[in-house]
């Protein structure tokens, strides 16, 4: 019964407080398949709340989940690597550290600096469980499992 009582705050904070301050005024981010002739003004990526991020079955010590203006793709910083995560095409790159800036809770990076070609991540897998969508692949053909759990609107929609 504790257990559904903390489930329940947590849901109460999640939409009184989280679910307005994604609806305001939020920093549009630019499509990665613009051409790259023109160099990109960095975008602004805020931290995703709520979010669970699993590492092989188990928490990194060192993890964030953030979130530009754009649906679906996700800048996860695991240790001291960072990947680019586009849900829609099944896609993770590599991204170098040197090219993102951490101000406070918010990261600064720009699309111009994507990579040429994605990781490998075979066995990928979305699943909506409730109120969250969990997105699961392997890094590299042979590699470790890698699981985002993004939290869902109360309609069951995409918020990020």
């Amino acid at each position: 019964m504790n257990s559904l009582t903390s489930l329940l705050a947590r849901l109460a904070v999640f939409v009184f407080l989280v679910l307005p301050a994604v609806a305001g005024p939020q920093t549009h981010a630019q499509t990665p398949s613009q051409p790259a002739a023109t160099a990109k003004p960095p975008v602004t990526w805020n931290s995703v709340e709520f979010a669970i991020l699993r590492y092989n079955e188990n928490a990194p010590n060192s993890w964030n989940i953030y979130h530009s203006g754009k649906k679906g793709v996700f800048l996860v910083r695991l240790w001291k690597r960072y990947l680019l995560v586009r849900v829609e095409d099944e896609e993770a790159y590599d991204i170098d550290p040197q090219t993102v800036k951490v101000s406070g809770n918010s990261v600064s990076w720009s699309y111009s600096d994507i990579p040429g070609k994605p990781i490998d991540t075979p066995d990928w897998r979305e699943r909506d469980i409730g109120l969250v969508k969990r997105i699961r692949f392997r890094l590299g053909k042979d590699g470790h499992f890698l699981e985002l759990q993004i939290p869902l609107g109360p309609n069951g929609r995409p918020i990020y």
